[in-house]
């Protein structure tokens, strides 16, 4: 892995950077990373602990080739709470030094996060919140949104599951920005492929546990297809509760429209498995991903990581390199400058591959639609996906004119 950045440093920057490097020496003030997560919430196996710890592995890497370069982590958890999210933040950039915040699983928070960095000249990248709206309408020259969004998640799934019979859907949904955003990508995908939408519920978030009257609308609606428009333990909550229901056994069959590797562990694999989804990244898909699972579960009592996890890894990573290469003092300066460097430097690391840095804020690479194992096909702990199918970059996220980002409309 530390091979891999210093092969990838000399490369990218040819080290002209000499020069930059005598900057480096120079730095007066460390550059602050701070992951804002979900330690406790229904998000927090997919973010929580894993991103902090993902985070810190991409600044050990990098500051072990570059020991010139002084780096800070700092944490928090936003409780689910957008005023919770948004008052850190603002407390992190205004009196904390926090040059990058990174993660925030909570759109909404998201949302106006995005307007912060904007408006104090600070980057935020977004891991865990997956609203594609982040590049849309409320995209930014101070925000990347790294991973996965609401609509490269169903995208795959949804023509995969119609291709197989599917073409009526009921939607259960997080009552929330994400869940809106979710339905409503997955929703374009369903019509754009002449099949049909029957019938939503909303579901409050957070807080619902019993997904009971949910899925009996749902069943009563004779829908072919369930879609399940939430994430995290809400995910696990009405997989679990729907095989209770006998929903599958009926006929009826279910997509887990943003469900991640540690949603299906919470599952198990005698419920979830069959199941089609769609990830960025999966520890055991390649020499590189799994190199790095191992090295992540031998620091997370043998947890694996997940898509944000790994999320955080590569674009921390990215950052950096973009600070190395105008100077850790304009980095600090200016949030905007290393976003206009990321963009001009294409990304490209052991866990999600080659890809690029939109003028929208969306970092493309390639998505992977995977099938969940069958409990006699596992071999191994976390070893929980057959690949289908892999989504190339340039197909796996919403085209750029399409999303409405003012910025690509100049």
């Amino acid at each position: 892995m530390n091979d891999f950045i210093r092969r990838r440093d000399v490369l990218a920057g040819g080290l002209a950077a000499a020069g930059l490097s005598r900057a480096a020496r120079a730095q007066s003030r460390p550059i602050r990373i701070g992951v804002l997560t979900d330690m406790t919430g229904a998000y927090a196996a997919n973010t929580g602990a894993g991103s902090v710890l993902g985070a810190q592995m991409a600044i050990e890497d990098f500051v072990r080739v570059h020991p010139e370069l002084k780096v800070e982590l700092v944490s928090a958890d936003l409780l689910l709470k957008p005023d919770v999210a948004v008052g850190i933040a603002g407390n992190w950039f205004d009196n904390q030094g926090v040059d990058l915040l990174t993660d925030v699983p909570l759109s909404s928070a998201a949302y106006a996060i995005g307007e912060m960095a904007k408006a104090k000249d600070k980057v935020a990248i977004f891991t865990g919140a997956a609203s594609a709206e982040i590049t849309g309408g409320h995209c930014g020259p101070n925000l990347l949104h790294w991973s996965y969004d609401t609509w490269s998640m169903p995208h795959a799934v949804v023509d995969a599951t119609i291709r197989q019979g599917g073409d009526t859907w009921f939607f259960i949904t997080a009552d929330y920005a994400f869940g809106h955003a979710l339905e409503s990508d997955a929703a374009g995908f369903v019509t754009a492929a002449k099949a049909r939408v029957v019938g939503e519920a909303m579901a409050p978030f957070p807080g619902t546990t019993d997904f009971s009257s949910y899925l009996i609308q749902a069943r009563a609606s004779g829908a072919k297809v369930i879609g399940f428009a939430n994430g995290g333990s809400d995910t696990v909550n009405c997989i679990k509760q729907s095989a209770e229901f006998g929903i599958q056994q009926g006929g009826q069959k279910i997509a887990g429209l943003l469900f991640l590797i540690h949603d299906v562990h919470g599952v198990g694999l005698a419920s979830a498995q069959g199941v089609l989804l769609t990830e960025p990244f999966y520890w055991n898909l390649n020499a590189g991903t799994r190199a790095f699972g191992q090295r992540f579960a031998a620091r997370m009592n043998g947890s694996v990581p997940g898509s944000v996890h790994a999320g955080q890894y590569a674009a921390v990573i990215h950052y950096l390199k973009a600070v190395i290469a105008i100077g850790p003092e304009k980095a600090k300066a200016s949030g905007r400058a290393v976003v206009e460097q990321m963009q001009a430097t294409p990304t490209d690391d052991p866990l999600f591959g080659r890809g690029a840095v939109r003028k929208d804020g969306r970092v493309i690479h390639n998505m992977y639609l995977f099938e969940v194992k069958s409990p006699t096909q596992s071999k191994e702990p976390w070893d929980y996906y057959t690949l289908k199918q892999t989504v190339p970059a340039a197909e796996a996220f919403r085209p750029i004119d399409h999303g409405g980002c003012r910025m690509t409309q100049t």
